[in-house]
């Protein structure tokens, strides 16, 4: 069967009705075709990331269907992967989510952007009994809600503000003074309040806990007040769009520190190519990164020198952890079909449930409530143009240096 994608970014949302706020899930018969649906920001000011994911949901695709589709007991099913633009709006992403579900009879939804957008649609699939598989959520307070629908694929926050505090505090001994900037939105607020606590845990002491709104477009009355301080460390979270911005007008006003971290900007190419030599010995963390070697793997890539090799020959350069993390989403889905020998969602629940597998992206293995317990997320800094690993020892590329 020849592969489509289908899109829903012509149409216009519409409201949830009554009706479709009471319909339960109805049972799909065993198909050909596995009908994914992912709510993604293709415009608006979260498209840099938006079209990451879209990336390594489509390599997973296309990848499965050129070797005839994923194994589902004695027969192949085609993956077709229906796409909904929700413009970088969460409420959008709510009700594009019960659209792919009711009317376009998705059976799984990929997730949107970030922990904000997961936490809204996931109460849309756990309520028709949908898997909602999520590659860039890793807030507590997503999983916190005792849903039996919802997986995801990035570990707790503090699983990388915890490792970058000890990299700082054993290279640098004297620093004692912090300050962060977050944007005001649940992932990086999230992860700029973890901060905070590893800051405090290993005596350093918060000057300053700046938020910034969505959309702000100058930093410069944050970032004075900042530099007023003086701090050893800048930490500062948000989006691509957002860091670039705030590194430029850092640059602008001459506020420098000993270590500069952002989340999670540097670990995109985009970030060095449009900052240069002032994205120079930045620091970051994430949940991947394309030097990790896993090998003897389950899925489309049997290691992760594959996947990269895979990711180059379709898009050129390397993936970073968000498009890494989409494609994890499709092999999750793809071993837990195979497992459960069946596309119905509530068979493929139960198997991503009992999920424990080598992949390219690291072992998968969903926890209680549903985020993986089974990744250790690797540091970096810019270093040379490129971001180089600092933790875990055993793939460290580099060591820390200070800005």
């Amino acid at each position: 069967m020849a592969q489509t994608t289908t899109s829903l970014t012509r149409r216009t949302a519409i409201g949830i009705g009554a009706g479709l706020l009471a319909a339960p899930r109805i049972g799909r018969a065993q198909a050909a075709t596995l009908r994914i649906g992912a709510p993604l920001p293709l415009t608006g000011g979260l498209a840099p990331e938006g079209t990451k994911q879209q990336n390594g949901y489509n390599l997973w695709r296309d990848t499965v269907n050129a070797a005839g589709g994923i194994e589902v007991g004695s027969q192949r099913v085609t993956v077709e992967i229906v796409y909904a633009d929700y413009q970088s709006n969460t409420p959008k992403a709510v009700q594009l989510a019960e659209r792919l579900i009711a009317e376009d009879h998705c059976s799984v939804i990929f997730g949107p952007l970030g922990s904000g957008a997961t936490k809204a649609t996931s109460s849309v699939t756990e309520r028709y009994k949908v898997p909602l598989v999520a590659p860039t959520a890793s807030s507590r307070e997503v999983y916190d809600q005792n849903y039996k629908f919802l997986f995801g694929t990035f570990t707790p926050n503090e699983t990388l503000t915890e490792p970058l505090a000890d990299l700082v505090r054993a290279q640098f001994p004297n620093i004692g003074k912090v300050a962060i900037l977050a944007r005001n939105d649940l992932f990086p607020l999230a992860i700029a309040q973890e901060m905070e606590k590893s800051a405090k845990t290993r005596g350093m002491q918060v000057l300053s806990f700046d938020k910034y709104a969505i959309g702000t477009m100058d930093h410069a009355s944050a970032l004075t007040a900042m530099a007023d301080g003086k701090p050893d460390w800048v930490f500062v979270t948000g989006y691509l769009n957002d860091l670039i911005l705030v590194r430029r007008q850092m640059v602008d006003l001459g506020l420098n520190a000993t270590v500069i971290t952002m989340i999670a900007g540097p670990a995109y190419k985009e970030f060095v190519d449009a900052l240069g030599s002032n994205a120079e010995n930045l620091t970051s963390a994430a949940w991947w990164h394309p030097a990790v070697r896993y090998t003897g793997c389950q899925g489309p890539w049997s290691s992760t020198e594959a996947f990269d090799a895979a990711y180059t020959a379709k898009y050129g350069g390397v993936p970073d952890y968000g498009e890494a993390s989409s494609a994890a989403c499709g092999v999750s889905v793809q071993l837990a079909a195979k497992a459960a020998a069946s596309i119905d969602p509530l068979k493929l629940r139960d198997a991503l449930a009992a999920l424990d597998a080598p992949t390219f992206f690291g072992p998968i293995k969903f926890g209680p409530n549903g985020q993986i317990v089974s990744l250790q997320p690797p540091v970096f800094q810019i270093q040379g143009g490129k971001p180089l690993v600092l933790y875990p020892k055993d793939i460290a590329q580099a060591t820390l240096r200070r800005v």
